[in-house]
């Protein structure tokens, strides 16, 4: 009995080793606790008023520079990063071709002048002719009268003499006179009226000639005529043809995407290069759906960037959302109507516009990854 006294002195502080594991376990429990109490604190205050993606990049409308001419390139002014204004010269093409149209569409504004004069003095001589042609129907009936007055005494003549022939009072030559004047004067009769038919058809003539013409020029005047209004608008396409042989950037912005080198001929709509507005980017942010519910146009929205990292903020607000998930415009779409299918979930892109002067301080270029916090307790 002496010996077993040892064995058991171990026993003896168990429960001094117990109480401190439950006090220790204890103690993490109530960490564990305070720590999701204070969770749970800090999210019904703060968190669920927030909803934030790191799926965010950086876009802008940029704008497409496309010659509307053709033509070769004789000078390029402009490189990939380099930052321009609007109106400035990027590149010039050769404008032989254009300055020889714009030559040839002058000449024919000229021509086009010229021929609308000389239509107007046409006017004037046919007129005149009108006037003539009007005299010479008056000297034709005049003469036809004349033949009428000499067909009837020739008339009066033959039937006299034809009736003094029964008792021989005229003789046979007489008599034959009196035929031949009167077969002449009926032809002088005839050519007098077929005189004042041409006459009067040449005056008809004329008559329509100068009706023609007054329609070409009634109305009208140098500057007003359709062929010379016609002229004007060639002349005019052909100087915006040579102006557009000089090609402007149409807004401010940085070059990019630059594919044409000197010496290269382009087409009418061939994209050339790009410009990106930088102090006019904009965010899209890809939020899942079920982040969503709250997020309302107007809220505010604090960005980061990795470009300039968490010490950087800036400061946007959501302007509107995408009409659809970028799966339902995707090149392929997703066929959910299958057997095997497996829900997944889908986000949406909202655009973030930012403030113009931080985007001054810290300049942003299109494609940047972006966070971005959307406060949804904001109306």
């Amino acid at each position: 009995m002496a010996d077993a006294a040892p064995a058991d002195l171990p026993t003896d502080g168990a429960p001094a080793r117990n109480g401190k594991r439950k006090r220790a376990l204890t103690a993490i429990l109530a960490a564990v606790l305070l720590a999701g109490a204070g969770y749970g604190i800090w999210y019904w205050l703060i968190g669920s008023h927030y909803v934030e993606t790191d799926n965010a990049y950086v876009g802008a409308e940029t704008a497409q520079v496309t010659p509307m001419v053709a033509g070769q390139v004789v000078e390029v002014l402009a490189s990939d990063t380099q930052a321009v204004k609007r109106g400035e010269v990027l590149v010039r093409l050769d404008d032989s071709d254009a300055r020889i149209a714009l030559a040839s569409a002058e000449a024919d504004l000229a021509q086009a002048r010229r021929e609308f004069g000389q239509t107007s003095a046409t006017s004037t001589a046919l007129s005149a002719q009108v006037q003539a042609r009007g005299a010479d129907v008056t000297s034709a009936r005049a003469q036809l009268q004349s033949a009428q007055a000499s067909f009837e005494r020739a008339q009066v003549d033959f039937d006299r003499r034809q009736a003094l022939a029964s008792n021989g009072a005229v003789s046979g030559d007489e008599i034959t006179a009196a035929t031949n004047a009167l077969a002449t004067a009926r032809a002088n009769l005839a050519q007098a009226r077929a005189a004042v038919a041409q006459a009067t058809s040449q005056q008809g003539a004329a008559a329509g000639n100068l009706a023609a013409n007054q329609a070409l020029v009634q109305g009208a005047d140098v500057n007003t005529a359709p062929d010379v209004l016609a002229a004007e608008a060639r002349v005019r396409q052909a100087r915006l043809d040579l102006e557009r042989t000089v090609i402007r950037a149409p807004i401010d912005g940085v070059v990019a995407n630059r594919t044409i080198q000197l010496g290269q001929r382009i087409a009418p709509g061939a994209t050339i290069m790009r410009i990106v507005p930088v102090g006019q980017v904009y965010v899209d942010a890809n939020f899942k759906e079920g982040q969503l519910a709250r997020v309302k146009e107007g809220q505010p929205v604090v960005l980061t960037s990795d470009l300039y990292g968490g010490d950087v903020e800036y400061h946007g607000r959501v302007v509107g959302f995408s009409g659809g998930t970028g799966s339902a415009f995707a090149l392929i779409p997703a066929q959910n109507a299958t057997g095997n299918w497996i829900k997944v979930v889908q986000r949406l892109p909202v655009r973030v516009a930012l403030d113009p002067r931080e985007l001054a301080a810290h300049p942003l270029r299109v494609g940047l990854s972006m966070t971005a916090e959307i406060d949804v307790s904001a109306r």
